[in-house]
């Protein structure tokens, strides 16, 4: 039997976040997960009789029980089906596990070894195992010569199962595909006596099973098991995931095995009352972590359900200190309901433990109206890209589409003021005859939530793509088409996080590396910003310093006390690539130093524009006033939140997850400033081994 040793600390799997949410304990064999009275996920409980079996001449017995598999001392009951391996099932102990899995095998026709074990390296307490199939892998190169005829085939069938913190053994993966053939022939020829004690048939003990089950929807159970006849209407059905044979166990594997990677993983499934999935919502610790960061303005993209992808798909995306979008969660739905969505932003909230300032969203209503019950306080808007997308698919049966199309453009990118907006919008429907047009007509009851001219004053980070040009695009754009599969899905997302990550990183070295020679005026604001915002923030501000020359008038027009009025002129890009001359009018507040564009390109985007630039430069003001640096844009914004918001006062001796919130955010600073140098880097590493060394110290106490 192969054994392995593992690492010191054991890395346990835990099975759902504890904070906040109400966990009722009165029955110690459930296991079910509350917000509020909504049960989020259910679990069943089986037992599963075996009579361990330890007299080897009881035929009468086997006759009437069924058999007596030798390999594991079972009496094995024909009568009774075992119900497959899945990934959830839980076991009182290491050899529970073990006998259900030999029993199973005894009935599909397969021998079980163990190919694997896991030991604490000072307790020797076991922690982990994988059996598999006695075919599993080849003869080893020593033993081709030996006369035994060769069994193993490479089989892939396998169960790898792990010690949660109830001190149950869960089964984390599951592999049930053989690639030989099953049956007690295949060993006859194999097949060893075993001698055993006797032992009566009193004796025989109950494994207790506790199975947290997700099934596919009628899609992977037994087709000749009621289960499934209970199953076989409910498919298509628009309150269930809509998934195909084997998605859930493989979104279920795929979540453990993060888990197990990954502890400050968090998933949460959401199941009727026979296991069928409806909906999913899961966050990785480094989202969880950038939701902490930049989750105060999100965009929750639902385009994938709309528009009928094969995935079910919902992501929440932020923007980071590199005005990046960052991804902050995702989630699988039934369909487009209050109920899911609902269901969706309720544990999204449970877990994150904040409500975002700005959502922005795609116009649908049961979506809308989940967001004005779970986040009432949010200004929720709707994305102007999904809008200007939806153009050509509305309004290309026009006969006059392009005309139509460049006066909404207009009417939507060129105004300033409302009156402007209503002006052009009014010459729209009733020069080009669509004053009729049921989606122009709902856009314009609407306007208030997607319109710029509207929205001067809600802050969106850069997610409004308030420009003409700019999109926003999908998290997963690369990564997902229409016919995407849901397993394929799921190692992309691996991929693509990967990506992401590394992205960030090599941002966050770059920014630290900035120098004076990518400075491109000798205007002192883009000095002071280059000495304090990341790379990617100072090139898009640096545009704004740059368009500064392209204003060639600033003019006082009104005066009342402390605040001024400017007039700002500047040169645009016109139609046909004529350059036009347009105003700007700036209020300025010269007691405070505030200052606010008609454009308001700081609430859209986070930094001042050239016409904001402009009148303070006039005024003969050198520095940007702080209030207009915002910390988010900043090199050091994550040390900066985390000594402004970590969890420095009382720590719930009982809430590990609390506990891993902690020393995650503590370690990931020392990651980040790690990576400056060669020399940051030796520091970090010797302080992260001297740190591993003392919680080692604190176990061998223990011991």
């Amino acid at each position: 039997m192969e054994r392995s040793e593992s690492v010191d600390e054991d890395v346990q799997a835990s099975a759902y976040l504890e904070n906040d949410e109400v966990r009722e304990r009165d029955d110690p064999m459930s296991d079910t997960l509350r917000i509020g009275e909504e049960a989020l996920v259910c679990s069943s409980e089986h037992e599963i009789d075996v009579g361990f079996c330890q007299n080897e001449e009881r035929k009468s017995e086997e006759e009437t029980m069924g058999g007596f598999d030798e390999q594991s001392g079972l009496l094995v009951d024909e009568r009774k089906e075992f119900d497959a391996p899945a990934v959830g099932m839980e076991f009182e102990s290491y050899d529970d596990a073990y006998n259900y899995y030999n029993c199973y095998a005894s009935e599909v026709g397969f021998r079980v070894r163990v190919k694997n074990s896991w030991f604490k390296r000072r307790s020797k307490e076991k922690y982990g195992a994988v059996l598999c199939c006695s075919s599993q892998g080849f003869k080893r190169i020593n033993d081709v010569n030996r006369v035994r005829k060769e069994t193993r085939t490479g089989c892939p069938a396998m169960i790898r199962m792990r010690q949660v913190d109830s001190k149950r053994w869960r089964v984390v993966e599951v592999t049930l595909d053989h690639n030989h053939l099953l049956g007690c022939k295949l060993y006859k020829s194999v097949k060893r006596k075993r001698k055993c004690v006797s032992s009566p048939v009193s004796d025989a003990k109950t494994i207790k099973l506790y199975r947290a089950c997700v099934v596919d929807n009628g899609s992977n159970v037994n087709p000749n098991s009621t289960l499934n006849k209970k199953f076989q209407n409910s498919t298509g059905s628009p309150d269930l995931l809509n998934l195909k044979r084997g998605d859930s166990a493989a979104i279920y594997n795929y979540f453990c095995r993060m888990q197990l990677t990954n502890p400050n993983f968090f998933y949460l499934m959401d199941v009727n009352d026979e296991g069928q999935l409806r909906n999913v919502f899961w966050a990785d610790a480094f989202s969880k972590v950038s939701c902490s960061y930049f989750g105060d303005v999100i965009f929750i993209d639902s385009s994938y359900i709309s528009g009928k992808f094969e995935i079910p798909l919902v992501t929440f995306t932020g923007v980071n200190h590199h005005g990046k979008t960052t991804l902050l969660s995702c989630g699988l739905l039934a369909g487009e309901t209050m109920e899911s969505y609902h269901w969706l932003l309720k544990v999204w909230l449970s877990v994150m433990k904040r409500s975002p300032q700005t959502i922005v969203t795609d116009r649908c209503k049961p979506l809308e109206a989940a967001i004005s019950q779970v986040f009432p306080r949010s200004h929720q808007r709707f994305s102007l890209t999904h809008i200007m997308r939806k153009i050509p698919e509305k309004l290309g049966g026009l006969h006059n589409y392009d005309a139509v199309r460049k006066a909404f453009t207009k009417a939507v990118y060129e105004t300033l003021k409302v009156v402007e907006f209503e002006a052009a919008w009014g010459f729209m429907v009733h020069n080009f005859g669509v004053i009729e047009n049921e989606w122009l007509r709902s856009l314009y009851e609407e306007r208030a939530k997607w319109a710029p001219v509207y929205l001067k004053d809600t802050f969106f980070a850069g997610i409004a793509a308030a420009h003409p040009g700019e999109t926003l695009k999908p998290f997963f754009e690369r990564y997902v088409h229409k016919q995407t599969p849901l397993k394929e899905f799921l190692d992309k997302y691996e991929l693509a996080l990967q990506k992401k990550h590394r992205e960030e990183t090599l941002s966050d070295i770059e920014s630290q590396t900035l120098n004076t020679a990518e400075l491109k005026t000798k205007c002192s604001f883009e000095t002071q910003l280059s000495r304090i915002y990341t790379r990617d923030m100072f090139k898009k501000f640096q545009i704004e310093v740059e368009e500064m020359y392209s204003c060639f008038s600033t003019t006082q027009v009104h005066v009342d006390g402390p605040f001024v009025i400017f007039l700002v002129k500047e040169r645009v890009q016109g139609e046909s690539s004529r350059r036009e001359i347009r105003d700007f009018e700036v209020l300025y507040n010269r007691s405070v130093g505030e200052v606010r564009c008609i454009c308001s390109c700081f609430n859209f985007y986070g930094y001042l524009c050239r016409h904001a630039l402009c009148v303070l430069n006039f005024n003969g003001v050198e520095e940007i006033p702080l209030r207009y640096i915002l910390p988010r844009w900043r090199k050091d914004y994550k040390r900066l939140h985390f000594a402004d918001n970590g969890l420095t006062g009382f720590v719930d001796g009982t809430d590990r997850v609390q506990w891993f919130d902690q020393l995650y955010k503590n370690s990931l600073q020392v990651v980040e400033e790690g990576a400056v140098s060669l020399d940051h880097y030796k520091v970090a590493m010797q302080v992260l081994q001297e740190s591993l060394d003392k919680v080692h110290s604190v176990e061998e106490k223990q011991d």
